[in-house]
């Protein structure tokens, strides 16, 4: 029984590690010097916002089993733009790269639409143990 709590537990905590850890990576990159045009940074700002969406829902889910939803949802959004703010001055110290505010705007967004979905569509309730 007691691992079979741990590891639901792994499970609801790993994920949104897992994807702070990917954003990390990504944003460690170095970036090409090259001019893409108007399709490539359009797709690159877009996955910036499906990224915060992705990580907000991942730390709501971690978060809910242990708070009530409208703390799970506004530490999760604290969570996420604060990491939002952290990757962009990483970014500040990778070759090509810089940290821009407006990656920062766009991640907000992302992850205000994702934690407006989710006031919109989940029932209220409590914390579970």
């Amino acid at each position: 029984m007691h691992m079979r709590k741990l590891s639901r537990e792994l499970w609801r905590w790993l994920p949104p590690i897992a994807m702070m850890a990917l954003i990390f990576a990504l944003s460690a990159m170095p970036a090409s010097n090259e001019e893409h045009g108007l399709l490539y940074l359009l797709s690159r700002k877009a996955a910036h916002f499906v990224e915060y969406a992705l990580l907000l829902a991942l730390w709501w889910r971690a978060l809910a089993s242990k708070v009530t939803d409208p703390w799970a949802l506004a530490l999760a959004l604290g969570i996420t733009v604060l990491y939002a703010v952290t990757d962009e001055f990483h970014q500040t110290f990778v070759n090509g790269r810089a940290g821009r505010p407006l990656d920062v705007a766009i991640d907000t967004a992302g992850a205000l639409a994702a934690a407006a979905l989710i006031a919109r569509t989940r029932p209220r309730r409590r914390a579970r143990a």
